[in-house]
């Protein structure tokens, strides 16, 4: 209830403000352009068999229209949508008519019955796509499949326009259509409808089309006047629309109509129906598609679905055609500054004039000015999705577009489409087994883990870290992608030097299929025979889950899972250190190498450790001494920090808000520098990987210490900038995944 009040509130307020106008422009004009067009898809839906009942097909195409509009302008989410009914959808209602297998009395109220449940069934299905919260599934469907089922229905369009003109492409063409009727018929629509074409593909004024259906009309009631051609004879000749409406909002069915329903025909309709719904789902996502990029701004699809939903429903229930977002109509109404819901509805109200006001005038519609039309309709599909898609198209997408195109003419919408999809998905899973799902390659001796080491360890693997071969992946992982990248891996286990670890990090890998699961299991056990352990980093749940319930237990027990890459580093680290320290031979002295190799580093090292233990030994006296149990937070998240700390004893690990560490900090390190100088909640967490002792100097001792200790503080100050330069300078140029 609040909801309608709300609505009510909103249309009372736009009335009575400036935007009245130009929807009521929007209204006159676009309206008017799709009275005609909704005469014309009536008049088409009801061809061959079903053209003595047009006239009921034009009350029901304009009632679809009329109810599209109005209901998705009420309630749709943006304000100035106008809809119509889709020309794709209205050609699949005339290839259900054309194959309606019904005769006599039965024919109208069968076409009647199944336009109703193919249409009520499309809008179920809108309306629980944005119920259930589906419709955003809908926005990958392939471009060269929307593109190709609409140069079909454009295709299609052409030929029901030319049939309508009672104008067939065959090789009797030039002996039976050249006669003085005929060509009356179809000779001033061919001209109109490609005249009408080339007109608006130069100009792009919206009053082109009223004013030349208007102006053209006219002249071909003069020139069947100034032939002496009369009304009757000209109905006889197919050249005048028969017949008329007295107005009504439904078709002018008999009371028990429904017994006369052949329910058999319409359940030998279903293939058709389903291509009715998936056509119209297509349709709605491609002009939803189209009306973001012209407006510029995001919709909600949920909605957009749901008001579609209603819209075809209320449609359908009166036998209309079903109907969506009209993109050209919509961006009108924007460039008029129709920003309203009254937009819409005025143009609802257009198009819904004859069923008030009554639909004799149908009778006096030329045949040929409406084949003409959708000719022109027709022709512009095919131009704008066939021809000009081809300069900004892969000449793959425009393969996939010109066969879907040919099937959709030869077969049919479902098999069209069925064909597009199909082709489009080997595309794709072509195109990504050649995408590399490895974002990025390196060895321990480039990335070292966040472990504070010793100088022993960092020495060895400086020298052996290229032991550790360490492969990013990213994406989703099939069976396509997956072959190339194990063969790789498969590879370099024949190198002369093979690795001893190989990490394989999954932080940015999406998933993986079943068939890229049984790749990889392939060559955990190549590497398990190699003597090379396999480390994983971030693994999906169901890669850990495959791999143990296909591999022997003793090779899974030799994979090495870790929850992030930093630990599975560290793990494969710790692996190549004690493989090189039990390579070493017994008259060789681990230390003496070291000194050999990095004598100048370890003199670094210990000239730092000396002069923090001097600094940390004249400061004891002045600052508070704190303890902490392995597993004690040294700073917490979000905690506030009223003081730098000095670690004298133990390991700490930074961490950030997922648990990933950043670092790990050793004696000699200080922690909340900033806390030194100004209360702060601290945004990363230090927990104790070991009992840990530290001196703490809080703002307080700070300025005391400045005060009474200056050269004291001045070398403190020293160490600090000393040891956060270091820092800066050691930081890796290629972080691995939540060490940034």
């Amino acid at each position: 209830m609040s909801s309608i009040k709300s609505l009510v509130s909103e249309l009372l307020a736009d009335a009575g403000s400036r935007k009245v106008l130009p929807a009521l422009l929007l209204g006159l004009i676009f309206g008017a352009v799709l009275l005609v067009f909704q005469i014309s898809l009536g008049i088409i839906i009801f061809s061959g068999p079903l053209a003595p009942f047009a006239s009921e097909g034009v009350r029901m195409a304009l009632f679809g229209g009329f109810a599209v509009c109005l209901v998705v302008a009420l309630s749709g989410g943006y304000r100035s949508t106008v809809s119509s009914t889709l020309s794709a959808s209205a050609m699949v209602l005339g290839t259900i008519g054309a194959t309606l297998a019904v005769d006599g009395d039965a024919l109208l109220p069968t076409m009647v019955a199944t336009v109703i449940v193919g249409v009520l069934a499309t809008g179920t299905c809108l309306l629980l796509l944005g119920r259930l919260q589906l419709s955003n599934l809908l926005r990958f469907v392939p471009y060269p499949v929307a593109g190709g089922y609409l140069a079909g229905a454009g295709a299609i369009l052409c030929l029901a326009s030319l049939s309508l003109m009672e104008l067939t492409l065959d090789r009797h063409l030039f002996q039976s259509r050249l006669e003085p009727m005929k060509v009356w018929n179809w000779g001033p629509g061919v001209a109109y409808g490609v005249g009408l074409w080339l007109v608006t593909k130069r100009w792009k004024s919206f009053f082109i089309v009223p004013a030349a259906f208007v102006l053209v009309a006219a002249l071909y009631h003069l020139g069947l006047i100034y032939f002496d051609v009369s009304r009757e004879q000209a109905r006889a000749a197919g050249l005048l629309f028969a017949g008329g409406t007295e107005g009504g909002l439904l078709p002018d069915l008999e009371p028990g109509v429904l017994a006369s329903v052949d329910w058999v025909s319409v359940a030998v309709q279903i293939p058709n129906m389903l291509t009715l719904v998936v056509v119209t789902l297509l349709c709605v996502v491609v002009n939803l598609s189209a009306l973001e990029l012209a407006t510029d701004g995001k919709l909600d699809w949920n909605r957009e679905f749901r008001a579609a939903g209603w819209a075809n429903l209320v449609a359908g229930a009166g036998g209309g055609p079903p109907g969506g977002p009209d993109v050209v109509g919509t961006a009108l109404g924007r460039k008029l500054g129709a920003d309203t819901r009254l937009a819409g509805i005025f143009v609802a109200l257009v198009v819904g004039s004859p069923l008030f006001l009554g639909g004799a005038a149908l009778s006096l519609l030329p045949v040929p000015v409406v084949g003409g039309m959708l000719l022109c309709i027709g022709i512009g599909l095919v131009d704008e999705w066939l021809v000009r898609s081809r300069a900004h198209l892969p000449w793959t997408d425009h393969g996939i577009v010109l066969l879907i195109f040919a099937v959709i003419i030869f077969l049919g919408f479902l098999e069209g489409i069925a064909v597009g999809v199909a082709v489009t998905a080997v595309f794709f899973a072509l195109r990504l087994a050649r995408v590399d799902v490895v974002e990025g390659e390196l060895t321990a001796r480039e990335r070292r883990s966040n472990r504070n080491r010793p100088i022993a360890d960092r020495a060895i693997l400086e020298a052996e870290g290229h032991r550790v071969r360490v492969y990013r992946l990213r994406g989703y992982i099939f069976f396509g992608s997956a072959h190339s990248f194990v063969e790789r891996l498969e590879r370099s286990l024949s190198d002369d030097t093979p690795p001893a670890c190989i990490l394989l990090d999954f932080t940015a890998v999406t998933g993986m299929d079943f068939s890229a699961l049984n790749t990889l299991r392939r060559f955990v056990r190549a590497s398990h025979e190699a003597g090379t352990r396999v480390a994983m980093g971030a693994a999906p749940e169901n890669c850990r889950t495959g791999l143990e319930r296909s591999l022997p237990p003793a090779v899974f027990a030799d994979l090495l899972f870790e929850s992030d890459a930093d630990s599975a580093l560290e793990r494969c680290e710790d692996i190549v250190i004690e493989v090189c320290r039990s390579d070493l031979r017994p008259d060789e002295s681990s230390g003496a190498l070291l000194l050999k190799r990095f004598a100048g580093e370890m003199e670094s090292d210990l000239d730092r450790r000396i002069r923090f233990e001097d600094i940390a030994h004249e400061l004891h006296q002045w600052l508070e001494v704190r303890n902490y149990a392995p597993g004690e937070a040294l700073a917490a998240i979000g905690a506030p920090q009223n003081g730098l700390q000095l670690l004298l004893m133990g390991r700490a690990s930074v961490l950030d808000a997922d648990g990933t560490r950043l670092r790990q900090c050793g004696p000699g390190d200080v922690l909340e520098v900033r806390g030194g100088f100004e209360a702060y909640a601290a945004t990363v967490a230090t927990v104790a990987d070991e009992p840990c002792r530290t001196l703490v100097m809080t703002p307080a001792a700070r300025q005391r210490l400045e005060e009474s200790q200056g050269p004291l503080m001045l070398d403190l100050y020293g160490y600090l900038l000393t040891t956060r330069t270091a820092e800066r300078e050691s930081a890796p140029a290629w972080p691995l995944p939540g060490n940034q």
